[in-house]
């Protein structure tokens, strides 16, 4: 195989791991969401006033383990009005959880 060939033979596979790595991030994106709505809907989380706070919604420096993808899709559900915060930063479903697709 000629060097040429073998460089991109090289991007190409440097391309699908990036792509699988992207797709892997996403599905636990979309995992972790679930269960942020599930954990919402048992506490009766449904409106400002019975907001409750979540224990993972801040992420911390000194963790050990597995990357918690909880504290960012929690941010990403608040830009996209699905979970509302209290000022006092509580969180509450906006949405009906029948309204969501997931």
């Amino acid at each position: 195989m000629s060097e040429t060939m073998q460089i991109i033979v090289g991007f190409i596979l440097l391309a699908g791991v990036y792509l699988l790595t992207r797709y892997g991030i996403a599905m636990r994106m979309k995992r972790a969401a679930a269960l942020i709505i599930k954990d919402l809907e048992r506490k009766g989380a449904l409106d400002p006033a019975s907001a409750v706070e979540l224990p993972y919604a801040k992420s911390s420096f000194f963790r050990i383990g597995l990357r918690d993808y909880r504290p960012k899709t929690i941010e990403s559900m608040i830009h996209s009005d699905i979970v509302g915060m209290t000022p006092n930063g509580k969180y509450y479903l906006k949405v009906r959880p029948q309204d969501l697709r997931m």
